[in-house]
């Protein structure tokens, strides 16, 4: 049946790779991937053979239609980004929109997304909680910030790992120094890390130990009082 399928893919580790990912990654008639070297790597591995088609934030505007119609017209079409699933700080949104505005269906599956292991690991109230994403580089930053301290739930922030350091003291500023996070670091990947302690503390820690890979933070609500316990200083 001709639908538009929205399978995620591995954030680091491929075994968290889904049975029911493959099988539809196989199935499709062609594959919208964010980069398709990225993922052909990930299909050789599963030996999957389909046909690719480049997929991301620089043309996604330009081709939502003409996909939207390949699949009216009767194929099968999914859509993978490099890491994680489709929409999230991520291609997708577009192309769902433009599917929905045309009564096509959409699958989607459950799976990878960073954001979810590094909340339920940081000790912090998830019964509630925020989605940033990523911050704006320059304009507006502050605006956000702002609005970021004020919430009483938990709060979610995707960083750069060179703009980390800059964004904890940025935060600390506004927040105060005490404000308890967590920076979770290569998620499902050999050297992972999930640090904890307060704004201040992970800002001294990254800048005498810069840090690699993808990095998502998690930070307290002002209506947050349960205490968290501190990552043991590195050797």
């Amino acid at each position: 049946m001709p639908k538009l399928y929205l399978v995620p893919t591995p954030i680091g580790n491929l075994e968290d790779m889904t049975l029911r990912a493959i099988r539809v990654l196989k199935e499709v008639n062609v594959i919208l991937a964010e980069d398709t070297r990225k993922t052909g790597m990930l299909l050789r591995h599963f030996g999957i053979e389909n046909k690719m088609i480049a997929h991301h934030m620089h043309n996604e505007h330009r081709t939502a239609d003409s996909i939207a119609a390949r699949i009216s017209a009767g194929e099968s079409v999914a859509l993978v980004t490099d890491a994680g699933t489709p929409g999230i700080s991520d291609p997708g949104f577009l192309l769902v929109r433009t599917c929905i505005s045309m009564g096509i269906e959409i699958e989607t599956l459950p799976g990878p997304t960073a954001f979810v292991p590094a909340l339920v690991n940081s000790g912090l109230p998830s019964d509630r909680f925020y989605f940033e994403g990523f911050l704006p580089h320059k304009k507006g930053r502050q605006t956000r910030l702002k609005f970021l301290s004020g919430l009483p739930c938990t709060f979610i922030v995707y960083e750069s790992p060179f703009r980390l350091v800059k964004f904890l003291e940025q935060l600390s500023e506004v927040t105060g120094p005490d404000r308890r996070a967590c920076v979770s670091r290569e998620l499902t990947k050999l050297f992972e890390e999930n640090r904890r302690g307060t704004l201040a503390e992970l800002a001294r820690h990254y800048d005498q130990n810069p840090p690699k890979g993808e990095i998502v933070i998690i930070v307290a609500g002002t209506n947050s009082n349960e205490e968290i316990i501190p990552s043991p200083e590195s050797d």
